[in-house]
This record gives C-alpha cells, structure tokens and sequence, in this order.
C-alpha cells in the first residue's frame, strides 16, 4: 500500500496548506482531501506539483507500507 507523505513535508518545511495549494496550483479542496487521506489515490500530475512546489522529489511524498490485517472475523467470514 502506498502512503503519502505530503502533510508531513510540508510541516517540517513550515509550509502552511494554503501556501503549499497555491505554490502547487492545485486546489485547496483536493489538498485538504491528501492531508486528511494520505492513502488516497492521486494522479502523478498532481503529486509532481506538490513535489515542486516543496523543492522535493516526488520519491520523498510517497512511502510503501503494509496492508493493514484484516481482523479475525472479518477474515473468517471471507474465507467461508
């Protein structure tokens, strides 16, 4: 599973979401939805802009991390 990271650079970097919306030319509604959803699916396009727009590479928004487990019922009840 993909995670971004675009919340947390931008903090260490002290860059506000509406700056970084701005920077981006991106809008601040599809920004919001990224930091409150870093699984969230987003276009290539979207995440070069970011990237620039924070002086980083793109490779530094995106981290793999496990799927998280499903719990014991629910794995029950697909398995039958």
């Amino acid at each position: 599973m993909i995670r971004l990271k675009v919340k947390e650079v931008a903090a260490a970097k002290g860059v506000s979401m509406r700056k970084l919306s701005k920077a981006a030319d991106i809008a601040y509604n599809t920004l919001r939805t990224i930091y409150k959803d870093p699984y969230r699916q987003v276009n290539t396009f979207t995440l070069d802009r970011l990237a620039n727009a924070l002086g980083v590479d793109a490779s530094e928004l995106i981290e793999s991390v496990p799927d998280t487990p499903l719990k014991d019922s629910t794995e029950k009840c697909l398995n039958q």
